[in-house]
């Protein structure tokens, strides 16, 4: 295993067990742990924004090219995710099973998405 796949390795898993761990203390009530939960999910995506700019020094890669195709991958990426996490909470939280599985499919096909539009259809 190569040094900069470890690292990343590593700080992706820290950074990603902060952020959720940090979710869960903001939205569970029963917890009473708002503001402590929205530091600790801060502090989390602050760790895999890092891990980024780490691996990519790591490797030797240019920096990232913000241009409209980024922006719109990313923009893809976050309304596939939202539909998704929609659709399990509405599934699993409010028992409304049969909206919740089809906006979950929509995110799932929202994702899908995502594949022919960074790489490409040849």
């Amino acid at each position: 295993m190569k040094k900069s796949t470890f690292v990343s390795m590593i700080l992706g898993t820290m950074g990603g067990i902060l952020f959720a761990l940090g979710m869960c203390m903001a939205l569970i009530t029963e917890w009473n742990a708002f503001r402590q939960g929205v530091i600790l999910g801060v502090i989390g995506v602050a760790v895999l924004l890092i891990m980024v700019f780490v691996w990519r020094k790591m490797e030797h890669k240019a920096p990232i090219q913000v241009s409209g195709k980024t922006i719109g991958a990313s923009l893809i990426g976050i309304a596939g995710a939202l539909l998704l996490g929609v659709g399990m909470c509405l599934t699993m939280v409010w028992s409304h099973m049969i909206v919740g599985i089809v906006i979950g499919i929509a995110g799932i096909v929202v994702l899908l998405c995502l594949i022919p539009f960074i790489k490409g259809l040849k």
